[in-house]
């Protein structure tokens, strides 16, 4: 009576099977270790990247973000790695983040720590102005950074009321509160606006100071435009400058001599040379007369 082979025992004594299952555990076990080791490697992690470009001083929403995986060690330590770090912060002043771009620590601010810079690039020629205002002069709080105002101004001449539009084509740079703090748009916890930071070349400025200083605050009024205001910076009404300047005077550029007080020596040289002329004209006089 012959007995039954077991397949599996005739199998797996058969070498040439036996060396074909060998290999193929040893690739598969080189293919998950070269898994983990790349895996292990890459260790990707997801990171907020801009969507479109943003400017500086704009503020980032969650259109602006999307979020992509990258390689941990591609990732510095400056780079934000959460889009909850991200959204509702600003662009710094002196930054652009183009489209593609990752979120930089030293790029990303919130609007309290934002430098006061937005004067930073004022046209040369333009002096700062702070101009104090109110909750009812700003219209409610009404009136943000990038606006444009018209300035009028009120007073009377020979008891009578004049009031016109002064300064057109103003661009509001910042406004601030009674603290300083900086007041950008609308929210629950908005404080009243304080004083509203603008730029106008300095014979404007010279103006409206002298306005200012002859009639008081009250005097001048602003009024915000629309969006698509967009004239130039100019002064409005040749009269009532002219009604400034009646009640003021101008104050002439002087030039210093910057030579040295001290520096005679010139005019010492010159007196010395007189001196011996002299002294050369009397001696030959006296020659000529023996």
């Amino acid at each position: 009576m012959q007995t039954k082979t077991n397949p599996l025992k005739k199998l797996l004594g058969n070498k040439g099977v036996v060396t074909i299952v060998a290999v193929a555990l040893c690739l598969v076990i080189l293919f998950f270790a070269y898994r983990y080791r790349v895996d292990k490697a890459i260790n990707a992690i997801s990171v907020p990247y801009a969507l479109r470009d943003i400017k500086s001083r704009t503020e980032i929403t969650k259109d602006d973000v999307g979020v992509v995986k990258v390689a941990a060690s591609m990732v510095t330590d400056n780079v934000i790695r959460s889009e909850n770090n991200v959204i509702g912060k600003y662009v710094n002043y002196n930054t652009f983040i183009p489209a593609g771009s990752l979120f930089y620590t030293s790029s990303v601010v919130t609007w309290d720590t934002m430098p006061d810079s937005a004067w930073s690039n004022i046209p040369e020629g333009y002096t700062i102005v702070s101009f104090p205002v109110s909750e009812q002069t700003t219209y409610g709080n009404s009136i943000f950074p990038g606006d444009k105002i018209d300035l009028y101004y009120s007073t009377y001449d020979s008891g009578k009321l004049v009031y016109g539009k002064l300064i057109e084509g103003i661009e509001i740079l910042a406004v601030k509160d009674g603290q300083g703090n900086h007041i950008f748009k609308k929210s629950s916890s908005q404080t009243n606006a304080a004083a509203l930071i603008f730029a106008v070349p300095e014979e404007l400025h010279l103006l409206f100071r002298k306005a200012y200083a002859t009639s008081g605050a009250q005097s001048l009024i602003p009024i915000p435009r629309n969006a698509n205001y967009n004239p130039t910076t100019t002064i409005s009404s040749d009269y009532l400058k002219s009604l400034i300047l009646a009640n003021t005077r101008e104050v002439p550029l002087d030039y210093i001599d910057e030579t040295p007080s001290g520096d005679n020596t010139t005019d010492d040289n010159n007196n010395n040379n007189n001196n011996n002329n002299n002294n050369n004209n009397g001696d030959n006089s006296i020659d000529i007369t023996e």
